[in-house]
């Protein structure tokens, strides 16, 4: 198994799962992974809550939420979950930090993505 998948199982992924989902394509599983850090969602995310564009954000929010979902990104999806269900409700009071940290977790997802 790839180290970068390892390490996301280590991060506490469901790795297991989405690779099952991905009919046990290591190199698509990866693919996919990779495309994460550049989703342009994060900062139209962010943007949106700064607008307090709460349809924007919702809509936002929810795509990432299912693309992490599949990807087995846990700790990310959670976040995300974080932010939706208020999104959700029509409350977008406090989600600029929620969003911050995500982009953070984002991050760090790019950092294990580019290490071997």
């Amino acid at each position: 198994m790839d180290a970068r998948i390892e390490k996301l199982h280590d991060w506490g992924c469901d790795t297991n799962a989405a690779m099952d989902r991905m009919l046990g394509d290591e190199d698509f599983y990866l693919e996919c992974l990779c495309s994460i850090p550049a989703d342009k969602n994060f900062e139209l995310l962010t943007a949106a809550l700064e607008r307090q564009d709460v349809q924007t954000a919702f809509e936002c929010a929810h795509t990432l939420k299912g693309v992490l979902a599949n990807l087995g990104l846990t700790p990310m999806y959670q976040k995300t979950i974080e932010i939706v269900e208020p999104l959700r409700a029509g409350d977008s009071r406090a989600l600029l930090g929620k969003a911050a940290a995500l982009t953070e977790m984002k991050n760090h997802l790019a950092e294990i993505l580019q290490k071997n």
